[in-house]
């Protein structure tokens, strides 16, 4: 190999593992996690239900190791957006099937449901349940969304931007923030020469229908 053919070749290697190593939480709002809480918006029993399930909307993820990420969403999940008439006032649940995980390889699918990751025999399914939505968020996200997550056997508070926009026929909640997954004792390390990174990425597409 001449010189030059060895400095080409660096510079693409140097390209592929910096690209490689990107974290894909790195860019993105940071949930705040904290004890749970039992506060409820005001006037929620009053409201109006929007059903959500997979029909019309998206639960995804992506994480990450020191060479690369990888994807995945849950297929099977329902819940419903209680509008009270003003989003400050209403109240978002939602219901995960945790053994509907997909990821974008097979092995890393079988993988997710054990209990390095998951344990979806012993833990069957994560909730979500909004206890509080501000208007104003990060990254220009219309509201910020404070809720009780339960997942892995641990319930915590997040708080995470979102952007919500109502209609006559529907409401819409778009977001996408970074979570440690450690704080919900999923710990696995992954290999000794290609360690997961504690943050994963989560992206919420949710759209509820009357």
């Amino acid at each position: 190999m001449t010189w030059s053919n060895k400095i080409v070749f660096g510079f693409v290697f140097t390209l592929v593992f910096v690209f490689g190593c990107a974290n894909p939480a790195a860019d993105k709002s940071k949930a705040v996690t904290a004890s749970a809480t039992t506060a409820s918006p005001p006037s929620v029993a009053q409201g109006q239900k929007y059903l959500i399930n997979p029909q019309n909307s998206k639960i995804e993820f992506v994480g990450s190791k020191v060479v690369g990420s990888q994807s995945g969403a849950f297929e099977k999940f329902d819940g419903t957006i209680n509008y009270a008439g003003q989003i400050e006032k209403s109240q978002v649940d939602i219901k995960i099937d945790m053994n509907s995980v997909k990821a974008d390889e097979e092995g890393l699918t079988n993988h997710l449901k054990t209990a390095d990751f998951f344990d979806v025999a012993k833990y069957p399914q994560a909730t979500f349940t909004s206890t509080e939505i501000r208007p104003g968020g990060e990254k220009g996200a219309t509201h910020t969304v404070t809720g009780n997550l339960q997942l892995h056997g641990v319930t915590k508070a997040i708080t995470f931007p979102a952007s919500i926009v109502v209609t006559p026929d529907a409401i819409t909640v778009d977001s996408s923030f970074s979570i440690n997954r450690k704080e919900f004792g999923i710990n696995y390390a992954g290999a000794a020469d290609n360690l997961i990174r504690d943050e994963v990425v989560l992206t919420l597409k949710v759209h509820g229908s009357k």
